[in-house]
């Protein structure tokens, strides 16, 4: 029956990281990564520890995790530009230019 409740546990919190996965709260996708893998890590925390502090050891492990690889992912879809000057630029989010 134990086995039972963590098959279904880890089925939902894996249909619930597919369903956010693609999903975007119209923030930075370092942002988005990390709200993912905290409610991801959170999951899998209690899973495997079945107690709070897995749970939030789960969450802040995952968050970190989720910020990191939704950096590289902002970094890699960044478009450089070249001004009158030489000097390399990207434009954010926000719409101004990050010099390098």
């Amino acid at each position: 029956m134990k086995k039972l409740h963590t098959v279904i546990l880890a089925a939902a919190g894996a249909s619930m990281i597919a369903l956010t996965g693609c999903a975007s709260t119209g923030t930075s996708k370092t942002t988005d990564g990390a709200l993912i893998g905290a409610a991801g890590g959170a999951l899998l925390g209690q899973a495997v520890g079945h107690n709070t502090g897995s749970t939030l050891a789960g969450a802040a492990i995952g968050g970190l995790a989720g910020a990191a690889i939704g950096n590289n992912e902002e970094k890699k879809d960044r478009r450089y530009y070249r001004d009158s000057r030489g000097y390399t630029y990207y434009v954010g989010n926000d719409g101004r230019r990050h010099y390098q």
